[in-house]
Order: C-alpha cells, then sequence, then structure tokens
C-alpha cells in the first residue's frame, strides 16, 4: 500500500493545471488495472480526466477524486516521507490514501460485480466537469461510499454543509483622486457598504433558518493606481448552509443586494453550489458500517458533521443514501501539516471491504 501511495503522491496533480491531471489520471487508471484487474474509461471533458470502472449493473458507487490543491512543485517543499508511523506529501490525506485504500479493498473481493468506480479529476475546484457524471451515476445505484478523508479520530462524515458561491462585482466610473474626485463613483466605497451588507444577510438567515450558516468574504479587488476612483470593485463569497432552506434564504438575500453608492451598479453571479448532506442520507449507511468495524475489532465507530463538502453531497442531493469519510485516518488537509497515520490503512480497507459485503 505504501508504495502504491507513493506512486499517486509523487505524480503531481494540481486542479488547475489540466495537463497534470491527465498525467495523475494515467497513473489511478494504470494502478487500478493493476489491483482490479480491468482497464478503466478514462473520459476527459473540459480537458479534465476522470477515470471510471463499471462492473455488472451497478448498484453501489465508490467515489473519489485525484486532483490536489497543491500547486506543481509543492513536492520541494512538502517531500513524500514516512517517519515514526506518520506519511506525509501533498494529497496524501486528501485524498490519495482513500484511492489506495480503496483499491486494496476491492482487490480482495472475489467479485467486483455490481460495483462502479469514479474517481474525478476536479472535485477540488468544484466538480463543475464530473458533477453531470456524479449524478447520473448515482441515481442507478443504491448506495454511494465516498473515499474522502475521515473527520478527526478518523470518525465517518454523516454530515456536510451545503456550498454556495457567489461573486460581487461593482461598477462605478473614475476620475483623479486629487483633482476632482467628486467626478468618480467610488466602486471600492460600494463594495464596502456590501460587505457590511453580507453580515445582516446572515444574521437574518440565521434567525428563520437556525444556526450554522456562514458567509465569508475571500478575493476582493479594486482600483487601478493609487490616485484613481475606482471604477470597478470585485468580491468572491463563499457560503457554508446546513439544510436547504438556509441555502435558498441566502440565494434570494444575496441576489436583492441593492447598490448605496448613488451611480454604482451591483452585479451579483454565481449561486447554489452544493446541496447539504443532510444525517438522513447517511445514517442507515453507518450503522451498517459500524457493526462491520465491531465485527472486526476496529473499536467504536464514530461519526461527524463537517463544514467542508465533497462529491457526497452530490450523490445524496440526488437522493442516493451516502456514508462519506471511509478514507485516510490523518490530518492537515490543504495545509502543511497534512499527514495520514500510516497503521490505519489496512485496517480501513477491511472495512471498507466488508461494508460492500454487506451491502450486496
Amino acid at each position: 500500500m505504501l508504495a502504491d501511495l507513493e506512486e499517486l503522491a509523487t505524480c503531481e496533480s494540481f486542479s488547475a493545471d489540466h495537463a497534470a491531471v491527465a498525467r495523475s489520471g494515467q497513473v489511478v487508471a494504470e494502478q487500478g488495472r493493476r489491483l482490479l484487474g480491468a482497464s478503466p474509461r478514462t473520459l476527459t471533458i473540459g480537458g479534465v480526466t476522470h477515470v471510471q470502472w463499471t462492473f455488472g449493473t451497478p448498484r453501489i458507487l465508490l467515489l473519489g477524486h485525484h486532483d490536489t490543491v497543491w500547486p506543481i512543485g509543492s513536492l520541494r517543499d512538502h517531500p513524500w516521507s514516512v517517519e515514526q508511523g506518520v506519511i506525509r506529501g501533498p494529497g496524501v490525506f486528501d485524498m490519495k490514501a482513500g484511492l489506495v485504500q480503496m483499491f486494496h479493498a476491492l482487490a480482495s473481493l472475489s467479485s467486483l460485480d455490481g460495483l462502479c468506480v469514479l474517481v474525478t479529476g476536479d472535485e477540488e475546484t468544484g466538480s463543475d466537469t464530473s458533477r453531470p457524471l456524479i449524478e447520473d451515476l448515482a441515481r442507478q445505484c443504491s448506495a454511494t461510499l465516498v473515499l474522502e478523508p475521515s473527520a478527526p479520530g478518523g470518525a465517518l462524515k454523516t454530515g456536510r454543509k451545503g456550498v454556495s458561491l457567489y461573486d460581487i462585482t461593482v461598477r462605478g466610473r473614475a476620475a483623479h483622486s486629487g483633482l476632482e474626485p467628486e467626478k468618480g463613483i467610488n466602486a471600492a466605497t460600494e463594495l464596502a457598504h456590501q460587505l457590511l451588507a453580507l453580515k445582516g444577510v446572515t444574521d437574518t438567515v440565521t434567525a428563520s433558518t437556525g444556526p450554522g450558516t456562514s458567509i465569508t468574504p475571500t478575493l476582493m479587488q479594486a482600483g487601478t493606481s493609487n490616485n484613481t476612483v475606482p471604477a470597478k470593485a470585485e468580491l468572491s463569497v463563499d457560503v457554508r448552509v446546513p439544510n436547504a432552506a438556509a441555502q435558498e434564504a441566502v440565494d434570494q438575500l444575496i441576489r436583492a443586494l441593492e447598490p448605496r453608492v448613488p451611480g454604482a451598479r451591483v452585479r451579483i453571479d454565481g449561486g447554489p453550489n452544493r446541496p447539504p448532506l443532510g444525517p438522513d442520507a447517511s445514517q442507515e449507511l453507518f450503522t451498517l458500517a459500524a457493526a462491520q468495524a465491531e465485527r472486526l475489532g476496529l473499536g467504536p465507530l464514530r461519526q461527524a458533521a463537517v463544514g467542508g463538502a465533497s462529491d457526497g453531497n452530490y450523490t445524496a442531493g440526488v437522493g442516493c443514501p451516502t456514508l462519506d469519510g471511509l478514507g485516510a485516518v490523518g490530518d492537515g488537509a490543504h495545509a502543511d501539516h497534512e499527514h495520514v497515520v500510516t497503521a490505519t490503512m489496512p485496517a480501513r480497507a477491511r472495512l471498507l471491504t466488508h461494508l460492500i459485503g454487506a451491502l450486496r
């Protein structure tokens, strides 16, 4: 398993670099071919490489991704290493160890009939090219098992917040900030008003739908020089919601934002990206997984609800029972301290093998 994980981790696969993702897709395909004994279908959609295996009529979807948030060259500062029972390297926790565990779990089954494996190449950027494929496969299946990394302590993820993404663009009018600032319409000032308005949106939604909604301004820029009234300002906004009602309420309120500076124009782009994954979609599968963990002597299996989203949000959104967080045990997704606890990998693979057996 370690050799297979090293093979995947040392083939960098930054989501924005489609050539790198294509190379990674080839490595994933070859590793799966070797362990599963079957060649995959490689799909390139919008320049992004996805890899799929289907065995008979699909009933169980195993879902993961091979792209990462780590830019090409990250291995120089975050080299592959295995020391004192800890694996480090870009993307090992999120989620290349999960892919290795999945391949080894499937390799131990006597038959792969009824299984579909999909490893996508754009999960980290919102799954724009793979979402229709994911949802179509999930509609055909009675369960989806997601090999994303576990929550702290190895807990499975039985709840994920929904995600909405917005871009707010303000148009004003440029003018010399020293000679005639009064002739300008300051887009930066208008954007500041919109920033404050977002806090009001959060409060309103929380009051009407309950706690758990967060609206976070992320990227912001305005102006062209330090002596010009900004004619344009832009803001990106990340929204996380606990339920569908909150997602709809946020969308309505953000689209209703009005300019405060006379003459300024406000444009809202974006909207809901991933629906929430509620506990109802996961509970029966978690109960089954917990029973298998107990049978295997793996100790009590825990569950957690998390703020981050995954492609499991999509599968649950189309009505397919979904259990997430079946991948690596460790910590540090997207962070310098990303790591996997080596000793947990075989046990997690065994758990997946037995869970699939119980579902068939």
